[in-house]
């Protein structure tokens, strides 16, 4: 996966952890590194919803790509930051299956994960062609069909 520093948009990763206990790690590229926050229930899936987020340790780049028995990839991608305060960060994840806007809010020493009622235009949206977008394959001719 390409990187910031490679001259490409900052890139995104959301963990699937199965141990100690079943959580989400929300990791976004920024500085060199991959700021991260565990999401015991996962990202927020409509919009006005809010999950827990803890803070956690900033990881290398090569966790981007990382997984191994305990930890799978949910979604990858890149970001874009629209808006920053010192208690609020909102931001668009372009992901597998196209974008949502968040809103990462600190609250005292914690942070809460807010899906925005507010979402991005996705006619608008660079996405990624997915299976169910795709054109049908013209079926191949069979050499022993009659024509």
């Amino acid at each position: 996966m390409e990187h910031a520093g490679d001259g490409a948009r900052p890139a995104f990763v959301l963990h699937e952890h199965r141990r100690p206990r079943h959580h989400f790690d929300l990791r976004l590229e920024e500085g060199g590194v991959l700021r991260s926050w565990a999401v015991p229930r996962g990202l927020p899936r409509a919009p006005g919803e809010n999950r827990l987020a803890v803070e956690v340790p900033d990881h290398d780049l090569d966790h981007l790509d990382y997984e191994d028995a305990d930890k799978s990839i949910a979604d990858t991608g890149w970001w874009e930051e629209h808006d920053r305060t010192r208690r609020r960060m909102l931001f668009t994840l372009h992901g597998r299956d196209g974008a949502a806007r968040y809103a990462l809010i600190r609250t005292g020493d914690g942070w809460l994960l807010r899906r925005t009622l507010d979402q991005p235009d996705l006619s608008r949206t660079d996405r990624r062609l997915r299976p169910t977008d795709r054109e049908p394959e013209a079926p191949a001719h069979d050499p022993r069909s009659p024509s």
